[in-house]
C-alpha cells in the first residue's frame, strides 16, 4: 500500500515533480514512519543507529545535529553517547514528524532539541556542530537542492567536524523486491555523494557497505579555509 503525500524535506509542489513525477511515501507519514524503516532497515533499526554511531565517531561532549530526523530514534540514541556534556539536535520539515519526535522525547526524558527547518534553511549558527548526520534523506531531495543542503551542513559544522550521510544505492532497487516499493525514490548512487562531498569542500575520511541490505555510509570531514 502507498499513500500519496509531500516530501518532507522540500518546500514546494514543484520541488516534487522530478525523477518519476510523484513521491508516494509511507515514510512520510509519521504514525507509519516507524514501522516503515523497520521494513526498509529489514528489521536492523535500532541496531543500525547504533553502527550509524560508530561510523560517524561520536564522543562524549560532542554536539550532534540530524537533519531529516524524522520521527528522532538516531538522535536519541545519539544523545546516550554524548551523555550530558554533550547536546543533541533534530530537524525535519514535518510539522508532524518533529510533534511525534518530541513527543517520544519526553516520554523517554531524553533532552534533545526538535526543531521544524528544512534542510537548505538550517536555523543555527555557523560553526556549531561536531557532527552531522544525514540518514536515509538525501535521495528525498532533487539535485539542486542536495547541493544547498550540502553547503548548509558544511556552514554549521565546526572545522574539524565530521558528517555522516547514509543510504541505500541503486542496486536495493533489484535486491529489496517488494520492500523496495514503498520507496520509489529509495537510492542514490554512492559517486554521487562523494563528488556532491568533494565540490563542496568537504574530506573524504571513509566510505563503504553498512552491513544491512544495499545501505552505504560515506563519512567526511569539514576544514574550514
Amino acid at each position: 500500500m502507498c499513500i500519496e503525500g509531500r516530501s518532507r524535506h522540500v518546500r514546494t509542489r514543484k520541488d516534487l515533480l522530478h525523477h518519476d513525477g510523484v513521491i508516494t511515501l509511507l515514510v512520510d507519514q509519521p504514525r507509519y514512519y516507524d514501522f516503515v524503516a523497520r521494513l526498509l532497515t529489514l528489521g536492523h533499526g535500532g541496531a543500525l543507529h547504533e553502527r550509524f554511531i560508530e561510523l560517524a565517531r561520536l564522543a562524549p561532549d560532542e554536539t550532534i545535529l540530524d537533519v531529516g530526523c524524522g520521527t528522532g530514534s538516531l538522535a536519541l540514541a545519539a544523545k546516550a553517547r554524548v551523555d550530558a556534556g554533550g547536546t543533541v539536535h533534530g530537524i525535519d520539515a514535518s510539522k508532524e514528524m518533529i510533534e511525534q519526535a518530541s513527543r517520544k522525547a519526553q516520554r523517554r526524558r531524553v533532552p534533545v532539541d526538535f526543531r521544524i527547518a528544512t534542510v537548505e534553511a538550517l536555523p543555527f549558527q555557523e560553526r556549531s556542530f561536531d557532527v552531522v548526520f544525514s540518514t536515509l534523506m538525501l535521495h528525498h531531495l532533487p539535485r539542486p537542492l542536495r547541493r544547498a543542503c550540502a553547503s548548509e551542513i558544511a556552514r554549521v559544522l565546526k572545522p574539524g567536524g565530521r558528517v555522516l550521510i547514509t543510504d541505500f544505492h541503486p542496486p536495493a532497487r533489484r535486491r529489496m523486491g517488494w520492500v523496495a516499493h514503498l520507496h520509489r525514490h529509495g537510492s542514490v548512487k554512492v559517486e554521487e555523494v562523494h563528488e556532491l562531498l568533494v565540490s563542496t569542500g568537504f574530506r573524504m575520511l571513509e566510505s563503504g557497505d553498512v552491513g544491512v541490505g544495499d545501505l552505504h555510509f560515506t563519512l567526511a570531514t569539514w576544514e574550514s579555509n
